[in-house]
């Protein structure tokens, strides 16, 4: 299995949260062509993602994207899924990275916390 993640983009993203089933049609609808896979965290295949990232199986802070075996967290993957998305969000997905780190997941922390309200 790593083989194979190794070599795909892929979204893990909380099943149970209306924000995050948003978030996944949006990209879907907003991608220059299919980039990504995605896996809800409480499937069985998210599950054993979540191992692969070194992550508790009762992990559900949205998004996480593991990008060819890479794997990125809170802000800084949203930015990175973005980036490859069609005009205008790209671009706006890459300024986001001029904010400095702890500011952005503060901000993408206080959303996830909130995100079933």
């Amino acid at each position: 299995m790593a083989e194979e993640i190794r070599s795909q983009k892929i979204i893990l993203f909380d099943g149970v949260c209306n924000l995050c089933n948003g978030s996944v049609i949006f990209i879907l609808k907003k991608e220059v062509r299919p980039t990504f896979k995605f896996a809800s965290i409480q499937s069985e295949a998210g599950k054993e993602l979540l191992d692969y990232c070194e992550l508790s199986s009762d992990y559900n802070q949205a998004v996480i994207l593991i990008d060819k075996g890479v794997v990125f967290l809170g802000s800084t993957a949203a930015l990175k899924i973005g980036q490859t998305l069609k005009l205008p969000w790209s671009f706006l997905a890459s300024t986001g990275f001029i904010v400095p780190k702890f500011i952005r997941d503060w901000v993408y922390n206080r959303i996830a916390k909130h995100r079933y309200q």
